[in-house]
């Protein structure tokens, strides 16, 4: 807070006679810069404490008392604001990170538990992906609430992959319920499987079919967004794309998925044989949870985020703040 005091009179200040704006002044200086509360103010003036609040109040309505908002370094809310409404976004948090991957992930899953510990107060269902390595990041990150905040967490794509990398998924759920005090809820089937037959029988196995069910009580989703290239997690995992459905997928436009749904640049869902063989969660479907946190960056991600947020598969992002300069840009 600033004020400023004169001998104006009254016709200088919309706001009383020159008595009265004095005694604003006087009170709004008291307050304002020495720190006094109220109430000794109203001692020492010698007038009462609501009085003393409705001059400060007034001041603040006349200009005497300005409110200025320093914005610390390294928080970039403007940054924010302009995500949210260029992209009809619920919430964009920017992590003041720059560089490659090796830097990038570690600080977006830190942003991301920070988010998650301020934002997840309790019944909620929350749904993950199961291979990425920056929700594993920030489900290492988080602190331990002191009571549930989550009742279950679930995953919404395959779990099960090679034996070397099936610990990472596994761990990745186990890490987010430990904090939360969900109750863990795992896929018992992989992501990906090798004929729309296959898929098939998987998806009638009671199991498998009990979790899937149960994700039309999500209330929210914790994503990655990939790269029509496979991360590294999901390639070790033996659920990757192969190249011949990258040949595909690259032909029919897709630029990114979430969940192993594929989308092009304008974020519509590219369809084909490669969707009858994921184990997951529809896009349709997914696009229905009333939350939807999306957490990606950096450069190789950029045309994955900007078809994500174009076709509204998300309602929250996390993100670096040159990717998130470089989406404000687009146009």
């Amino acid at each position: 807070m600033s004020s400023g005091s004169g001998r104006a009179r009254a016709s200088g200040w919309p706001g009383g006679s020159g008595d009265q704006m004095r005694l604003m002044a006087k009170v709004a200086l008291m307050y304002y810069e020495r720190g006094a509360r109220q109430t000794d103010i109203a001692q020492e003036l010698h007038v009462s404490q609501s009085k003393v609040s409705r001059l400060l109040a007034r001041a603040a309505e006349v200009g005497i008392v300005r409110t200025t908002v320093t914005v610390p370094a390294g928080v970039h809310t403007g940054l924010e604001e302009v995500l949210e409404h260029k992209f009809g976004l619920r919430e964009a948090v920017v992590v003041d990170v720059s560089g490659g991957e090796s830097e990038v992930t570690p600080a977006l899953g830190s942003g991301l538990a920070s988010y998650l510990e301020a934002t997840l107060t309790g019944g909620e269902v929350v749904g993950i992906s199961s291979w990425s390595a920056t929700l594993l990041a920030a489900a290492a990150a988080m602190r331990r609430s002191t009571g549930t905040v989550v009742d279950r967490v679930m995953q919404i794509v395959g779990g099960v992959g090679e034996s070397r990398v099936q610990v990472q998924a596994s761990r990745l759920i186990s890490l987010f319920a430990d904090a939360t005090g969900a109750e863990p809820v795992f896929m018992p089937a992989p992501g990906l499987v090798g004929s729309s037959s296959a898929r098939q029988v998987l998806v009638d196995d009671a199991a498998v079919a009990a979790v899937m069910e149960s994700w039309d009580g999500l209330t929210t989703a914790l994503v990655g967004i990939g790269s029509l290239q496979p991360s590294e997690l999901l390639r070790e995992s033996g659920n990757a794309v192969a190249e011949r459905d990258q040949v595909e997928l690259r032909a029919a436009g897709a630029v990114g998925d979430i969940c192993l749904r594929y989308f092009d640049a304008h974020g519509v869902e590219v369809r084909s044989d490669f969707d009858d063989r994921v184990v997951g969660i529809a896009g349709a479907q997914f696009r229905s949870i009333p939350r939807r946190v999306g957490v990606a960056g950096g450069l190789r991600k950029h045309d994955a985020i900007l078809g994500a947020l174009r076709g509204q598969w998300l309602n929250v992002l996390v993100t670096d703040v040159e990717e998130a300069e470089r989406l404000v840009g687009e146009p």
